[in-house]
């Protein structure tokens, strides 16, 4: 779909979240969008220029056009247009089930996270009843969302869709400014979706690798509110419902002008200058100066008393060895059993786990959010049952004696959805149970495996650069996949082509040297059989009539009338 859309352009300010829909859209669909640099596009003078006003009557971003005259503004739309089959829905159920959830996002989402997240940004004023009342509708939304998920991976069919793209995009500033961990850990399914959309590549070529979550609840800003609300000219985006303001600094202008305090008029012009040397910046971009202001998060390894076992030395072992003969001797000689810890995991709701393929979605979900986690930590996961009776259990290995789960935030997603049992690392069972889970071996309540996860076992990404691998991995399957198009244009279309040329041939004799002289020869035989019949019917059939004719013209016939005597008659 992605080369029917031509080359597009997007009108947006920086950091805008609706804008993000459609450019995550198109990193997933391949279709070629460019951001509208400040050449091009300047907020609240470009989108109040009469051609930009031509295009797109609203005079609202984000908006999009393409070399093909097409212009379309509202996020969703413009989402929806960049999007391939697979994320609209491939069948119309599913189409019409990811458009209930963008719906939704727009109409239920957009308006309670404004309500929250748009008075702490200082762009809209605070009414606390409003606030108590967007907290009640937050937590219905999580609610609702954490149950839909809890036997799904995605919200529509198991694979990426827009529905996704959008409610996570609508959800994006509640995860940043308002939902604190003791606010998010009651949605553990909600959380586990969140965070496995985000740490997707095309999330994250759109909303930058640093994305981090709410650690305290923001709070109302009395002064910022004061300070952007006396912007001349505040930014414009799309409205929401419930007459709230979008975006990521922006609002009403009559609004503002309505609540704007009385000492306004007495402010000194100079305090103005900064703001609008940096007026562009802080009205597109007011989430990413708050995070660019937070210290980095510290290591929650760092203050731990550091470790004679290697860990990357011991996933090189065991990625490049024999894992029987090389990686476990490696392992137990040289695990540090009073620095690191072996701890034994097992899904706790077996009963919710249905197909298998799903199962496993479920474990790589919450691997791939623990990326941070695996320079420190070595893990086997793996699938025991079939479809409808199936469970995860796991080995884990890492850093400290307690559960590295507890030490961040960002881990505390999935792993309490698990029941954790530390191991003795001088126990024969816990010996025994290890080299079955690092050799992929054994069985788990008379279950047999299924699939194992060794998802970070691998190195440090420090460890080993991969680059020109998968550089030469990528050439290699681009060209095995040309040669493989055409080996089977040549062994499928060679023979078709032959095929095709002997059924002509075949034809073209038939046509030629059988049925046309048939033809022929029984055109030439009928017109030689009328010859025949015309030479006989002259020779013989006529004259014999003639003779006929003439004999019989020479007969005449005489008729006599004579009277009968009555009385001699009856006498007789």
């Amino acid at each position: 779909m992605a080369s029917n859309q031509g080359n597009g352009t997007l009108y947006t300010f920086p950091g805008n979240f609706r804008a993000y829909k459609a450019q995550i859209a198109a990193r997933y669909s391949g279709a070629r969008l460019t951001i509208a640099g400040e050449d091009k596009f300047k907020m609240n003078e470009t989108n109040r220029s009469e051609e930009y006003l031509n295009k797109f009557p609203t005079g609202k971003v984000p908006a999009y056009e393409n070399d093909a005259g097409v212009h379309l503004f509202e996020s969703n739309a413009i989402a929806h247009f960049l999007s391939n089959e697979q994320l609209r829905g491939k069948t119309l159920a599913e189409q019409s089930q990811v458009l209930q959830w963008i719906s939704y996002g727009e109409h239920e989402i957009n308006p309670t996270s404004a309500t929250l997240v748009y008075p702490c940004m200082g762009i809209m004023q605070f009414n606390k009843q409003n606030h108590e009342r967007a907290k009640s509708e937050l937590q219905h939304i999580l609610q609702l969302l954490n149950n839909y998920l809890r036997a799904r991976t995605y919200l529509v069919g198991e694979r990426i869709t827009l529905a996704d793209i959008a409610v996570a995009c609508d959800l994006l500033l509640l995860f940043q400014w308002i939902l604190e961990p003791h606010l998010r850990d009651p949605y553990p399914h909600v959380n586990r979706w969140f965070l496995t959309l985000i740490h997707q590549d095309e999330f994250q070529a759109v909303i930058g690798k640093d994305f981090k979550l709410c650690e305290k609840t923001a709070q109302f800003d009395a002064k910022k509110y004061a300070e952007i609300s006396r912007q001349e000219q505040p930014l414009q985006t799309q409205a929401a419902t419930k007459n709230i303001p979008q975006g990521t600094d922006q609002g009403g202008k009559k609004k503002e002008k309505e609540e704007k305090p009385t000492q306004e008029a007495a402010k000194p012009a100079k305090k103005e200058k900064p703001k609008e040397k940096n007026e562009d910046e802080e009205a597109g971009d007011e989430t990413e100066d708050v995070y660019a202001n937070e210290p980095k998060q510290k290591d929650p390894f760092a203050d731990m008393p550091k470790t004679s076992f290697n860990m990357d030395e011991f996933k090189r072992v065991y990625s490049n060895e024999d894992t029987a003969t090389k990686a476990l001797p490696y392992f137990w000689s040289n695990f540090d059993k009073e620095n690191c810890s072996i701890w034994f995991c097992e899904y706790k709701y077996p009963e919710d786990l249905t197909q298998i393929f799903m199962t496993c979605n479920l474990v790589s979900g919450f691997f791939q959010r623990l990326d941070k986690l695996r320079k420190h930590a070595f893990a086997s996961m793996c699938v025991f049952g079939e479809n409808n009776n199936n469970t995860i259990t796991g080995v884990w290995v890492w850093r400290g004696q307690q559960l590295a789960f507890e030490l961040s935030s960002d881990w505390q997603v999935d792993y309490e959805s698990y029941s954790w049992k530390k191991l003795s690392a001088d126990d024969e069972n816990t010996k025994k149970l290890v080299n079955q889970y690092f050799l992929w071996e054994g069985e788990h309540n008379e279950q047999e495996t299924l699939d194992f996860f060794n998802v970070i076992a691998e190195p440090d990404a420090s460890a080993y650069n991969f680059e020109l691998l998968h550089e030469i991995s990528n050439k290699v399957y681009r060209y095995t996949k040309i040669i493989i198009y055409r080996f089977l244009s040549i062994l499928i279309g060679l023979p078709l082509m032959l095929c095709w040329g002997l059924i002509f041939g075949i034809y073209s004799f038939t046509m030629i040297w059988i049925a046309v002289p048939i033809r022929r020869l029984c055109q030439s035989a009928i017109a030689e059989g009328g010859l025949y019949i015309q030479t006989i019917s002259d020779a013989i059939v006529a004259p014999l009539f003639r003779s006929f004719g003439q004999v019989y013209s020479n007969v005449r016939m005489t008729l006599f009338s004579h009277a009968i005597d009555s009385s001699k008659q009856i006498q007789g």
